[in-house]
């Protein structure tokens, strides 16, 4: 699978806020909940940058299909192993508070489902090969996602 997972979401996003259109369903926007929507993507804006500078950081790749050549540890990859997914998600949940877009959250588990599924396997896999007995131990002591 060589779709970028963030467009796995977007286009989760997209189809359920068209769906929404079609329907004729209009959700009136509640101001706390924009609020609590801008929050969400601020934090996930957040988790994303700082998971993207602890790899650049340890001078490793980024794109999810190549090797990396060291395991990231720290930061907030001690309380997920996969902290820029977790962002995705947060983002969505974000997005559909500040549009309003109610619709798109039964699209959401499509995009976790290919992510936990297909994509994080691969990845693991590649880390295992990488990686050995030290991936394995930190997979047993840091969760895949909360």
């Amino acid at each position: 699978m060589r779709i970028p997972p963030p467009v796995l979401f977007v286009v989760a996003f997209v189809a359920g806020a068209g769906l929404q259109r079609l329907a004729g369903l209009t959700v009136p926007c509640v101001r706390i909940l924009q609020i609590v929507g801008f929050g969400l993507v601020g934090c996930a804006v957040l988790l994303a940058l700082c998971s993207l500078g602890m790899f650049l950081a340890a001078r490793t790749t980024v794109v999810p299909f190549a090797t990396a050549s060291k395991l990231v540890t720290w930061g907030p990859y001690q309380f997920t192993r996969n902290p820029m997914y977790v962002s995705l998600v947060l983002a969505y949940f974000g997005a559909v508070a500040i549009f309003s877009q109610l619709l798109a959250l039964f699209f959401l588990p499509l995009p976790i489902i290919l992510v936990h599924k297909i994509v994080i396997p691969f990845e693991e896999k590649r880390m295992r090969k990488a990686f050995g007995g030290a991936y394995d131990q930190y997979c047993s002591s840091v969760r895949r996602w909360l």
